[in-house]
């Protein structure tokens, strides 16, 4: 009995070390197995390779980047012959005195998107800021001249029009699904050197307070993100636009691993009102919200620091017609909580203008509801 234990026991370890042989060597010999010759692809689009790592994001490059283009623009300053004084004013007179300043080209370069086949392009505000003219290049090397259709520079996002057809449009995630750990792609025209493809992943979302823009909730990721390549695509790896690259955080102006993009669906509802009126309207209360800090909970004698403390009320603005006053702290707005002042101004700007806002409030240690009649929340620079 012993020793046909000792058989068996031998006869099963042979059998699983043939099995593991297999699988390791040949696993298309076992059922189910892929053919040997079989590429395998992830769920999100690209290639992988035998072990299940992507081994390339071609496709996904091959439907995004012709719809990425380069921007180049060009604006006329006066130079100064001369060494100019510090003060402003001496600086203004010595400016319009003839013959002190020489009219002189500025260059500048970005990236933008295809986003509609009647030739609309979306890009930065910045990039095409105060430029006396703009040239599209394409990456199938046809060139045009563009003109601004409109600009939020809020948002610091524009959108220009060319005349070209047969152009390829980028296409936007459906879904807005992108999510922290999400492999993208950065596609733009970084120190003009030509179209650059880099690969990264979504570090986090909803970045606020950084001081770029009024309205700021960046996608930030660590894909090279350097100059030039404001305007450009953020894609995921379907090729589909998640983002219009704006921006880097940079001590020496190169790429730190550090890039925010504007999210596609905030982008592209933008994008629509330039197309139909020239101009983005938002939300407005004539008012300026403060965020609640642990001393102003302590004066107000606050149980917590939800909502936000009204610092300033515009006269003759909604705020003011209401009777909302400075001190007056806001709970809630149309029912939800408040969580911050960017919170407030961000809920503001998608509410109908015209519309009821209703306001709970905080005076003097008592709650009250106030309906405040939403207006328009005025440009704070003008565009061209």
């Amino acid at each position: 009995m012993q020793r046909l234990w000792l058989i068996f026991a031998q006869a099963v370890t042979v059998c699983l070390a043939v099995l593991f042989l297999v699988s390791t060597l040949r696993p298309q010999w076992l059922p189910g197995g892929v053919p040997a010759n079989a590429p395998a692809h992830t769920a999100t689009g690209g290639q992988a390779s035998g072990t299940g790592q992507v081994s390339s994001y071609a496709p996904a490059v091959a439907r995004a980047a012709p719809s990425v283009v380069n921007i180049y623009t060009r604006k006329h300053i006066d130079v100064p012959l001369v060494p100019m004084p510090a003060d402003p004013g001496l600086q203004r007179f010595l400016r319009s005195v003839p013959g002190f300043t020489r009219r002189q080209d500025s260059t500048s370069l970005g990236s933008g998107v295809i986003v509609s086949a009647d030739g609309y392009i979306l890009t930065n505000y910045h990039v095409i800021e105060a430029a006396d003219s703009i040239e599209v290049s394409l990456k199938d090397g046809r060139h045009a001249n563009a003109q601004i259709v409109g600009a939020d520079p809020e948002s610091d996002l524009a959108v220009l029009k060319v005349n070209l057809d047969k152009l390829p449009v980028i296409v936007f995630d459906p879904n807005q699904s992108v999510q922290v750990g999400d492999v993208v792609l950065a596609i733009g025209n970084p120190f003009g050197v030509g179209q650059t493809t880099t690969q990264g992943i979504v570090s986090a979302l909803g970045r606020n307070r950084l001081g770029i823009n009024t309205y700021e909730d960046f996608i930030q990721t660590d894909a090279a993100i350097n100059p030039g390549n404001s305007g450009g695509a953020l894609i995921d790896t379907q090729g589909r636009l998640v983002g219009i690259n704006t921006a880097i955080y940079s001590e020496t102006g190169g790429s730190l691993g550090i890039g925010f993009a504007i999210p596609s669906g905030p982008a592209h509802a933008i994008l629509d009102q330039i197309i139909q009126t020239g101009h983005v309207q938002r939300g407005w209360l004539g008012l300026e919200p403060q965020d609640i800090t642990p001393d102003l909970a302590r004066a107000f004698h606050l149980d917590d620091l939800q909502g936000v403390i009204v610092a300033r009320v515009f006269a003759h603005g909604p705020a003011a017609q209401a009777g909302l006053q400075v001190g007056d702290i806001i709970r809630t707005l149309n029912g939800r909580p408040v969580l911050d002042a960017i919170d407030l101004l961000n809920r503001l700007a998608g509410i109908k203008i015209g519309s009821t806002a209703q306001l709970q409030i905080v005076r003097a240690g008592k709650s009250s509801t106030v309906d405040v009649t939403v207006g328009v929340r005025p440009q704070v620079r003008r565009s061209r």
